[in-house]
């Protein structure tokens, strides 16, 4: 039986969890799977709930932080050695920077036999100043010469990894999508709609729109509220706007809000009809995607972002930056209206074209599910990875087997 270690960074809300916790639980009774993370940052939604949903309890590294410390990490990385000699894998998988970086190190000196890592997105652009980003390159092409494979999540990131970054050579990387459960979100949608309107006073006649996500400098809301400034001036419709999540940008966001003069309420504690509502984390998100008529995203860099999967499911329309894979993700002009990055004006005028046109919005709604019905589904993960496993084990079976000939 083939035993695998599974590495993410930690449980906080996204497509790694996600990703991690249906392989684990469903890639099949021939694997045994260890799952490990590191533990959340005090700033993000911690998660954990969805593997132990799954009836996967993971085991944490409390040393396996999500900053960079030069010590933590160090006994980060001992602790991993540990256990590739406590559980003697056969495949080492990593998700995301952190455990890929820990994670692969630790597996390539322990000599396992396959190790696999998989970009959830990359920090190669808009996230650190140019020399720490040369840095992270250096150590990302070191580390993709020492794995048996790299997947990519969409067809655009694995051009940046092999093209635009130069990170490996395209025969190196396989080209995998997320998966998700996403029936639920197909399921009693008026009913949704209904509780989430209700709960936060939104009318009939007013157009929802909500940004979903963590709030941190990558996802660019302040592009957000400026297009919503924008747009208060442009529409004769009634705009109710809503800041889905949290994290350490929640109060820089607010600020800006006061500038622009935007009515905000603390939608934890009020539930009065402000312009925006900051709710916090919300963990049914399938009524979150039935009570809102748009979906926005204005992020600097995305991999697969699971906000708008989401959205196509419940058929919520959606504007979005384009950037990263998410042209692998929505299709323009169907399901989604694309604006480049940082053009808070074209944005507006694209959220004005979704809340001012019914019938636009309608079609875009019955568009959605065909989308992702059965490219994001859970299965087709599981089934893309246990071919993938069973062609790099049978690959190192026959190195061990050649060398051992030679020898």
């Amino acid at each position: 039986m083939p035993k695998i270690l599974r590495i993410l960074n930690r449980f906080n809300l996204g497509g790694p969890t996600y990703n991690a916790a249906y392989l684990t639980k469903y890639l099949g009774s021939e694997y045994e799977t260890l799952l490990v993370g590191g533990p959340n940052d005090p700033s993000e939604k911690n998660s954990q709930f969805i593997v132990n949903g799954l009836g996967v309890e993971p085991l944490i590294i409390p040393e396996m932080l999500r900053e960079i410390s030069p010590v933590s990490d160090y006994h980060a990385f001992r602790r991993i050695k540990q256990l590739i000699r406590d559980f003697q894998p056969d495949i080492v998988h990593t998700h995301a920077s952190k455990a890929g970086a820990l994670g692969r190190h630790a597996a390539i000196s322990m000599k396992v036999p396959v190790v696999v890592h998989t970009f959830h997105g990359h920090v190669f652009d808009a996230y650190f100043s140019q020399w720490k980003t040369s840095f992270y390159k250096t150590i990302e092409r070191h580390l993709a010469r020492k794995s048996n494979r790299i997947i990519a999540i969409s067809e655009n990131q694995k051009f940046d990894l092999t093209t635009r970054y130069q990170i490996c050579q395209e025969d190196k990387v396989s080209v995998i999508p997320l998966g998700f459960d996403l029936g639920r979100f197909r399921e009693n949608r008026e009913e949704k709609r209904l509780q989430f309107r209700q709960r936060y006073n939104i009318r009939e006649d007013e157009i929802a729109i909500g940004i979903i996500g963590r709030l941190v400098p990558i996802k660019n809301h302040n592009m957000f509220l400026e297009s919503l400034k924008i747009l208060q001036g442009l529409t004769h419709r009634k705009i109710r706007a809503f800041i889905v999540g949290d994290g350490e940008s929640r109060e820089l966001i607010k600020d800006k809000a006061i500038d622009l003069g935007l009515d905000f309420v603390n939608g934890t504690e009020q539930n009065r009809s402000a312009h925006l509502t900051f709710t916090s984390w919300i963990t049914e998100m399938d009524m979150v995607n039935a009570g809102l008529d748009i979906v926005a995203l204005t992020s600097l860099n995305e991999g697969t972002p699971v906000s708008l999967i989401e959205a196509q499911a419940a058929g919520t329309p959606i504007v979005t930056t384009r950037v990263g894979g998410i042209e692998n993700v929505v299709v323009p002009d169907e399901t989604a209206l694309l604006v480049e990055k940082n053009n808070p004006v074209d944005f507006a005028h694209k959220l004005l074209l979704l809340a001012e046109n019914d019938e636009m919005r309608q079609q875009f709604s019955l568009r959605g599910w065909s989308q992702v019905e059965k490219k994001f589904h859970f299965t087709r993960l599981v089934n893309d990875m246990d071919r993938l496993y069973r062609e790099l084990l049978e690959q190192s079976r026959s190195v061990t087997a050649g060398s051992s000939f030679a020898g």
